[in-house]
């Protein structure tokens, strides 16, 4: 009888099947981030309606926006590892400090890129490029992205302290009306309908901000209605504690530094292909918006998957870990290779959605198909680094990230452009996917033997 109240005590992701969890926890951010990559699409299949050099301006914004969310979602992985990981081992207090000191970290995220949007957007794009066109387009949506940030660094937050207590359904809620807001007001402020101005670009800037504030809003009410593992108090939030935000970012930078590794990866690619002309930089940047379509949904899978390696290894359950991480590694797999079927059989049809030029369309082909090439690979490099956000050891995910995207890409694209072909370029995407993958396996394997195998199971829940 006692075992039966315990159970019952007992959060879902110590004791429902492995298998149901993972679908229970990782679908419904999976979905949500699927319709979250469909609206990055069609923000810019519309602002390809306005020129190609308005795409190639979303495209240059990219490193600076994606630094954006970097530092929202690192944040949010620190919160939700050690968020977890307390209610695994019952330290409800130590939970609630997580939650509160997190959203403190959210407040001082917005005002730093209050600042960047005030004093760095336009010089950022001027950096990449001499296009009046561009360069204007560029500034104009970085602005007002980065000065009305509050709304997405809030919503990432809410959202994560919603996915560490497993109420991943209300997460993907909250996610979803901040997807659909922005997807219903893109053509309308782009294009000016049903009495709006036409705003263009800023247009799309604006659509995005809109739909991130209501999400936020969405995802506070959420969390103090039914989160009722978390406990928010605002002196608690203006009290930071040095040694709770210390944990956080401990997981969190880590995670920080591998997502900004992209902004400085796509950064200097966009330099790399500017050297062939703006169309190869518009290129990458739709090759970056569809990719999304299928690695967001493995990233949802992976955002579900950390809290249940997280709260089992709070609790000492190596058989769940073991099944968990088996499962996770076979869905993610699995959507990744229906992701390159798709890039290598339809990639004329995915650039037609972006008003491609004949040049696009024939540069961007063979751009499709062979970066698809790499993505089976990339599936499996994602699950092993969730073990390493999980037990605090994401140092090992920067190394990877690292080796991927800088000490391996960068070099072998610039490599490979010297040869005077662009189709060469792509080819640095595999190259670095296979030294990835091999870095993670051993990591993986140092990780497991270190931290998972010496596991006794609990046999006292």
């Amino acid at each position: 009888m006692t075992q039966a109240k315990e159970s019952v005590r007992e959060n879902k992701m110590g004791v429902m099947p492995i298998k149901k969890l993972i679908v229970n926890m990782s679908v419904p951010m999976m979905i949500s981030m699927l319709v979250q990559a469909l609206y990055n699409i069609v923000d810019s299949i519309f602002v390809a309606q306005i020129s190609e050099n308005a795409l190639a301006a979303v495209t240059f914004a990219f490193p600076l926006q994606n630094l954006m969310i970097a530092l929202g979602s690192g944040t949010g992985v620190g919160i939700n590892a050690l968020l977890s990981k307390s209610l695994g081992e019952k330290n409800f207090d130590h939970s609630d400090a997580a939650a509160n000191n997190g959203l403190f970290l959210t407040i001082l995220n917005f005002i730093a890129f209050l600042c960047i949007g005030l004093f760095v957007t336009g010089p950022f794009i001027q950096s990449q490029t001499s296009v009046p066109e561009i360069i204007t387009a560029g500034d104009t949506y970085l602005g007002i992205v980065c000065t009305l940030s509050i709304g997405l660094f809030f919503q990432m937050t809410f959202e994560r302290l919603l996915q560490s207590t497993g109420l991943t359904m209300l997460s993907m809620a909250s996610q979803l009306t901040g997807a659909i807001i922005n997807i219903i007001f893109d053509p309308i402020l782009i294009f000016g309908l049903c009495g709006f101005p036409k705003l263009g670009v800023a247009g799309a800037a604006y659509a995005t901000v809109f739909g991130q504030c209501i999400a936020a809003c969405l995802g506070l009410f959420l969390n103090l209605r039914f989160n009722k593992e978390i406990h928010f108090s605002l002196r608690r939030m203006f009290h930071p504690m040095a040694s709770i935000i210390g944990k956080i970012y401990y997981v969190g930078v880590p995670s920080i530094l591998m997502m900004s590794i992209g902004s400085v990866m796509t950064y200097f690619m966009n330099l790399i292909l500017v050297g062939f002309s703006t169309t190869a930089a518009a290129v990458f940047g739709v090759y970056f918006k569809l990719q999304s379509f299928f690695f967001m949904p493995v990233f949802g899978l992976n955002n579900g998957l950390i809290p249940v390696l997280a709260y089992n290894y709070g609790a000492r359950r190596k058989s769940r870990i073991d099944e968990a991480l088996k499962f996770a590694l076979l869905l993610a797999v699995c959507i990744m290779i229906c992701g390159t079927i798709t890039f290598e059989c339809i990639p004329g049809v995915l650039l037609q959605l972006f008003n491609a030029s004949p040049d696009m369309m024939s540069m961007g082909t063979h751009a499709l198909r062979i970066i698809a090439v790499h993505f089976p690979l990339a599936a499996c490099g994602i699950v092993m680094g969730s073990i390493f956000q999980a037990f605090s050891q994401s140092f090992y995910s920067l190394i990877v990230s690292l080796c991927r995207q800088l000490i391996v890409l960068i070099p072998v694209a610039w490599l490979l452009s010297l040869s005077g072909n662009v189709n060469n370029v792509w080819w640095c995407f595999l190259i670095a996917e296979v030294v990835s993958v091999i870095l993670s396996l051993i990591f993986f394997r140092r990780v497991y033997r270190r931290q998972v195998a010496p596991l006794q199971e609990n046999v006292d829940i």
